[in-house]
């Protein structure tokens, strides 16, 4: 995610700014046509449409784009001077590892190391178990929170196996209407 270096979330606070890691930290490459753009979904309409960050690999990009619609990016900043979508949601899994990627991820979009133009809608943390979290990960979200509009997507059994949910959680509907999805209403998340 980060190209010049890998930082912590910014906070409000300052004893959170002296706590910023320094080592670098490489992006992979999206999922691309020959042409080398972001897959998209067939009927994809343009750059206006949500564009799915993973902040790590096995985020969960992908069920929320088959659930959602949109443009899977992949591990990326889209560019909107090239007609890729603006307005982004960045996508992590809730394990240590998953939220210090997304945490990773918003110190480079606050420090401007990413394209101009992105529009962050929110950040996604989708379940990496079923059950709940620990204290220390319940921690970590909340200091996301206090930079980010965060949204939680729950632990949804039939995505392990490639299905769709016979009736998709609330917290996927809500998250449907903040980035103007019409899929779950139209009964495709079933």
């Amino acid at each position: 995610m980060a190209s010049g270096g890998r930082t912590a979330v910014r906070t409000a606070a300052p004893a959170a700014r002296a706590r910023r890691a320094a080592p670098a930290r490489t992006a992979t490459r999206a999922p691309e046509t020959a042409q080398g753009r972001p897959r998209r979904p067939k009927g994809a309409r343009s750059r206006d449409e949500v564009g799915w960050v993973q902040a790590h690999g096995g985020a969960g990009t992908t069920s929320l784009v088959e659930a959602l619609g949109g443009v899977d990016v992949g591990a990326r900043w889209p560019e909107p001077a090239k007609g890729e979508p603006h307005r982004i949601v960045l996508v992590g899994r809730t394990s240590a590892r998953g939220l210090r990627a997304v945490s990773w991820a918003l110190g480079a979009l606050n420090e401007g190391k990413a394209p101009r133009g992105l529009d962050l809608l929110a950040v996604v943390l989708v379940a990496d178990a079923p059950g709940r979290l620990p204290l220390s990960l319940l921690r970590r979200i909340r200091v996301l929170r206090s930079v980010a509009r965060v949204h939680r997507v729950p632990w949804i059994p039939a995505w392990r196996t490639g299905g769709h949910p016979k009736s998709p959680p609330r917290q996927l509907v809500r998250l449907a209407g903040l980035v103007g999805s019409e899929r779950l209403s139209q009964g495709a998340g079933s």
